[in-house]
């Protein structure tokens, strides 16, 4: 493939992502998505097929980010585990700050196309159990220490993940009801994204 086609390809990938992330599946338009990328509809069909397949291609690479995500939780294995969780719980933060259109197209799709949970499974299965049986003996080593209390891993990855995301979810209404005026949306999510960290802390802290 020649570097015109490559930038023919990416733009209509690009411009899929835009459509499908906006309006779903269900009322996306190829048409509207050929128009974004500035190629015909014939063009789009014959670098990408059908709407569907264009579709897979942007929820695996969602579904892709989504688990990067998840191990951002837990990077860094020669920090102390409370200050790796942490960063962990920042790091995440800032991911989804800078997707914030992952959580609810993931959750819309799943709702609207029950099948698609298939591949979040497969993703899933590749990823999750390995990752909290590790930290499981991470965390039962320092309790042993006497330096954390006892927790089950599934629950800490499952309230840290739940904190962050949920502020993405609810931003709509933040923004209306709970942005203390003067300050910024930025400065908010920043305030969030600390305070989040320091709720697992307390948790976890002797």
């Amino acid at each position: 493939m020649n570097v015109k086609d490559k930038n023919t390809e990416q733009a209509i990938l690009e411009a899929a992502e835009r459509e499908f992330l906006e309006k779903g599946f269900d009322a996306s338009k190829t048409t509207q998505i050929a128009s974004r990328a500035g190629v015909t509809h014939a063009m789009l069909h014959y670098y990408h097929g059908t709407k569907e397949k264009l579709f897979n291609m942007v929820f695996d690479k969602k579904i892709n980010l989504l688990k990067e995500s998840i191990t951002t939780l837990v990077q860094n294995s020669e920090l102390p585990i409370l200050e790796r969780i942490k960063i962990g719980m920042e790091s995440h933060f800032d991911f989804i700050a800078a997707n914030p259109e992952l959580p609810r197209f993931v959750i819309n799709e799943l709702i609207h196309k029950p099948k698609r949970r298939e591949m979040i499974e497969s993703v899933i299965k590749k990823t999750v159990p390995q990752l909290i049986d590790r930290v499981q003996q991470e965390i039962d080593r320092e309790v042993a220490r006497g330096s954390i209390h006892p927790i089950d891993a599934t629950v800490l990855l499952l309230d840290a993940a739940s904190l962050n995301i949920f502020m993405f979810l609810a931003l709509p209404l933040l923004r209306m009801f709970i942005i203390p005026p003067g300050m910024s949306e930025k400065d908010f999510l920043e305030m969030r994204k600390k305070e989040n960290a320091e709720v697992i802390m307390r948790r976890l802290k002797k």
